[in-house]
């Protein structure tokens, strides 16, 4: 089992997040960076099927304010390759990405062929899957996303995964392999790794560079302007017994034309 797990740094949103004087990005001055979560739990799926099946895991993330430590983590946890891609420009966009990655898988050495490619669900800056599926087009292999479950048969070239639906329902699918999954969540919560076996990793500069040269049009999306939101009307509480909160809601929608 060949396996590719695609991973990205994105904004940590528990810290506040500013605009930049050109008013178009946000401010990477004091912006700090972390691994996007969902891409952790693709991690650690594909670590769990090497472990079952056997074969190797790759990580592969676009350059980006500390993605070398996070491709050291990747690889302290049991990963056997970590490629980082180079030349991606820091605004481009789901459909640029999907370009660039698909061409640095094509001319990656060593790299396939692939039985699948791991990424997570979602980001805090893309949301529902969109990288994924831009992937697996250009890349010709089906996609399926929101997965919580991979079983991979090798001898038969399929692949059988579970994904999540809403009201709590679970789908099982049989796919044919290559395949791009989008993970919803591992099978386990992402293992840890001690600071001493990152900084080992580290040491050993094991880490590979690719140089993105994607088709034109990475920027497919032309941001105009970027603002903070503004705090306007706030909440109204309301408060007493179901009929009088009752009574209450009628009253607002009258007044605003709603009944």
């Amino acid at each position: 089992m060949n396996l590719l797990v695609l991973l990205k740094m994105v904004p940590d949103v528990v810290e506040e997040l500013e605009v930049a004087p050109d008013g178009k990005s946000l401010d990477t001055e004091f912006l700090r960076l972390i691994l996007n979560e969902p891409d952790d739990h693709a991690l650690e799926e594909a670590l769990l099927l090497k472990e079952r099946y056997g074969g190797t895991v790759t990580v592969l993330a676009p350059d980006a304010p500390e993605v070398d430590e996070a491709l050291s983590t990747a690889l302290a946890k049991g990963a056997d390759r970590a490629l980082k891609l180079a030349g991606v420009e820091a605004g481009s966009r789901t459909a640029g990405l999907a370009a660039a990655v698909s061409e640095a898988i094509a001319v990656a050495p060593g790299l396939q062929p692939l039985d699948l490619i791991l990424t997570g669900t979602q980001s805090n800056d893309d949301l529902d899957t969109l990288l994924a599926p831009a992937l697996a087009y250009r890349m010709g292999m089906p996609f399926l996303g929101i997965v919580t479950q991979v079983a991979p048969d090798a001898g038969r070239g399929v692949v059988t995964v579970q994904k999540e639906c809403p009201k709590g329902i679970r789908a099982e699918f049989e796919m044919p392999m290559p395949a791009v999954l989008g993970i919803q969540a591992a099978e386990k919560p992402p293992r840890y790794v001690p600071v001493a076996k990152v900084r080992a990793a580290m040491k050993a500069q094991r880490i590979e560079a690719v140089e993105a040269n994607a088709p034109g049009g990475a920027r497919t999306i032309e941001v105009i302007a970027m603002d903070k939101p503004v705090v306007s009307e706030r909440a109204e509480m309301l408060e007493g017994s179901p009929e009088e909160v009752a009574g209450r809601v009628c009253e607002i929608l009258i007044a605003r034309g709603l009944l």
